[in-house]
């Protein structure tokens, strides 16, 4: 909800609106109009590339930050990628199966993750990672909103 409210906020400035009231008051001038057209923007979905990744127990800290520093180097050297986040498990429930790092890869459409699959960069990163990968999961997803 609240997304959506800052979304709408957003919205409203880049097209030159007048901000929505976000205390409740509203008068004409503080009104904004959405037309089915904005709404279709609002309601675009993003699609989430998650990896997981468990690496060889012969993997030494430096190897793993090598991998780290090379996929975190991917936003910046192909343009498809609309996102990016990761992070190491923490966890307290022990379900992990032995994966200790996330990767979070955000696109716009297929048609990105499909420039991104191949691209030249994406296989650089893959070819440092091999060696110390013991196993990989990977996921593809809508993201969707209550």
């Amino acid at each position: 909800m609240k997304y959506s409210i800052f979304a709408a906020t957003i919205m409203a400035l880049v097209l030159n609106y007048t901000p929505i009231s976000l205390t409740g008051s509203s008068t004409p001038e503080e009104t904004v109009n959405i037309n089915e057209e904005d709404t279709d923007t609002m309601d675009e979905k993003l699609l989430r590339h998650v990896v997981l990744l468990k690496f060889k127990e012969s993997a030494t800290e430096q190897e793993i930050a090598k991998v780290e520093k090379a996929f975190s180097a991917l936003p910046d050297k192909i343009s498809a990628i609309k996102g990016y986040e990761w992070g190491t498990n923490n966890s307290p429930e022990g379900l992990d199966k032995g994966f200790t790092h996330c990767f979070l890869v955000t696109f716009e459409s297929e048609e990105d993750r499909a420039t991104y699959l191949p691209h030249p960069d994406h296989k650089a990163f893959v070819d440092i990672l091999e060696p110390h990968m013991e196993d990989a999961l990977v996921i593809d997803y809508w993201a969707q909103e209550n």
